[in-house]
C-alpha cells in the first residue's frame, strides 16, 4: 500500500481518514489530526472491517489509519483492505498485539507503520509526519538525471544447463554485494525453481497478474512479490500442470515496466519457449545472458538463439556463459564450440556438483551457499560485468561477419569429436 516512488499528494481525494475501535484512542488521535491541519470528522468509529466496507464504495484517502484491535487475522484482513485501497495510499495500522514477527509481516505487506495501544500523541504525530513525507519529499527520478535501470534476461540454450541457478545467483549478488534493489521474475509458470532456490513459497502473485493484467500497478507489485531480503523480491508461480498458460504476454510486459520504476535491477529467468511465444518480452531488456553447455545440441541452439536475438532484439547485448564445464569429458571442445557459433564464450563456469547439492540442502542460492567455490567466483565476475555495463554496452549489437548458420556443420563436428582425444580441456 505504501508506494514510495510516487510523488505528490493526491488532489482528487481526501488527505486523511481513520477508522478506530475505541473512544480512548480517538481522544488521542483527534487533537493530533487537528494539529496536522486535517478534519477531525475524518476520524471514524469502527475498525478495519468498517474501513473495508467504507472504502469499497468511496475513494481511499492519501493517508489512512486503521485499527486492527478487533481483527482475528490481521495479515489476511490487511490484504482485504489492499483490495479496496487505491495505489499510493499510505496506511498506518494500530493494534494491541506486541509481536515483532507481526510487525515485520505487516511492514512487508506494505503497511507504512504499526503503532501499539495505548496511543502516544507524540509517536502518532511523528508517524503521520513520516507518512506525509512520502508524498512531499523528493523521490528517485524526480531530478534532472533519470534513474539507471538494467534489465537482464537469463536464457538456457537447453534444459538443465543451469540458467535458473545463474539467474537466482545474479539476483542475489545484485541485491546483496552490490546493494541494488532487485526484482527476480521467474517466467517458468508451471515448473519454476526461483522461489525454491531461495527457500520461499512462490505465492499467487504471478498467476494473479496473468489473470488480471489491468490490476498491475505499484500497489500490486508491493503486495504480490515475495521478499527474499531487504533488497531482493521475487515473483514466481507453481501453476497447476493441468492449467495451460493462457495469456498474450501483456501482463509480463506490464510487470517489466513496473519493475523499472520500483527497482534498479531486474533479472528475468526466461525459458526458451517464451522467446518464441512472446518476443516482445525483450523490448526493454538490456542484456541477455545465454547459458550454454559444450554439447552439439547446445551449439546448434546457441546459433539459433543468437540469430533470433540479432533479428528480434538487436538492442539487447548477448553475453554467452558456458556452464557446468568439465575438463576432459565435454562432448565437444570449447574451441570447436566457439568455431561453430563464430564467437567467443564470455565466461566459463566449472562444473561443481557438490556445491550444487550443498546449496539445495541448505535452501540457499548457489553463490550464498558456496562462497569460496570457483564457480561462485566466475558468477561474481559476471555480476560485476553486468553492474559495470556502460550505456554503450547496454545498447551494443554484436556484429557478425557472416551468417551464424553458415559455418555450422554437425556432421563434421561429429566426425571431429570421434577423432578428438577425450582429455581435451574445457577451458
Amino acid at each position: 500500500m505504501n508506494a514510495p516512488w510516487k510523488s505528490g499528494l493526491p488532489g482528487n481525494r481526501d488527505a486523511f481518514a481513520a477508522y478506530i475501535c475505541d473512544d480512548a484512542a480517538l481522544d488521542v488521535l483527534r487533537p493530533v489530526v487537528i494539529e496536522m491541519g486535517w478534519q477531525p470528522e475524518k476520524c471514524n468509529k469502527g475498525g478495519l472491517r468498517n474501513a473495508v466496507q467504507s472504502l469499497s464504495v468511496s475513494a481511499s484517502p492519501a493517508i489512512l489509519v486503521v485499527d486492527l484491535s478487533e481483527s482475528g487475522d490481521p495479515l489476511n484482513d490487511i490484504n482485504a483492505l489492499a483490495e479496496v485501497c487505491e495505489p499510493g495510499t499510505v496506511v498506518i495500522a494500530i493494534g494491541q498485539v506486541n509481536d515483532v514477527r507481526l510487525y515485520r509481516d505487516l511492514i512487508a505487506s506494505g503497511i507504512h507503520d504499526y503503532l501499539l495501544k495505548p496511543l502516544n500523541a507524540q509517536q502518532l504525530h511523528d508517524s503521520l509526519n513520516q507518512a506525509l513525507a512520502v508524498f512531499t519529499s523528493p523521490k528517485a527520478g524526480d531530478g534532472e538525471t533519470v534513474k539507471r535501470h538494467i534489465s537482464t534476461a537469463v536464457v538456457g540454450t537447453r534444459g538443465g544447463v543451469g540458467a535458473s541457478t545463474l539467474a537466482t545467483s545474479l539476483a542475489w549478488l545484485f541485491s546483496g554485494e552490490h546493494e541494488s534493489p532487485t526484482a527476480l521474475l521467474d517466467l517458468d509458470i508451471h515448473f519454476g525453481t526461483g522461489a525454491l532456490a531461495l527457500d520461499l513459497e512462490p505465492g499467487r502473485g504471478l498467476t494473479d497478474a496473468i489473470d488480471n493484467p489491468s490490476r498491475i500497478d505499484g500497489l500490486f507489485i508491493e503486495r504480490a512479490m515475495t521478499r527474499a531480503n531487504e533488497t531482493l523480491s521475487i515473483l514466481s508461480a507453481e501453476a497447476p500442470i493441468s492449467q495451460p498458460l493462457m495469456t498474450d504476454g501483456s501482463a509480463f510486459v506490464q510487470l517489466e515496466e513496473e519493475f523499472r520504476s520500483a527497482f534498479e535491477m531486474t533479472v528475468i529467468d526466461m525459458p526458451r519457449n517464451m522467446l518464441i511465444n512472446f518476443p516482445h518480452l525483450l523490448t526493454d531488456v538490456n542484456l541477455v545472458v545465454l547459458a550454454c553447455e559444450l554439447t552439439l545440441a547446445s551449439a546448434r541452439d546457441t546459433i539459433r538463439i543468437l540469430s533470433w536475438l540479432k533479428t528480434n532484439a538487436p538492442h539487447a547485448h548477448p553475453m554467452l556463459v558456458c556452464n557446468k564445464a568439465q575438463q576432459g569429458v565435454s562432448e565437444i571442445s570449447k574451441a570447436d564450440f566457439e568455431a561453430s557459433i563464430e564467437r567467443k564464450i564470455d565466461f566459463t563456469i566449472p562444473y561443481d556438483i557438490k556445491a550444487a547439492s550443498n546449496a539445495a540442502k541448505l535452501g540457499q542460492v548457489f553463490v550464498e551457499a558456496n562462497k569460496s567455490s570457483k564457480a561462485t567466483s566466475v558468477i561474481k565476475q559476471i555480476a560485476e560485468r553486468i553492474m559495470g555495463a556502460s550505456e554503450e554496452d547496454l545498447t551494443a549489437v554484436v556484429e557478425e561477419k557472416k551468417s551464424l548458420l553458415g559455418g555450422f556443420d554437425l556432421k563434421s563436428l561429429l566426425a571431429k569429436k570421434d577423432k578428438t582425444p577425450a582429455q581435451e580441456p574445457a577451458e
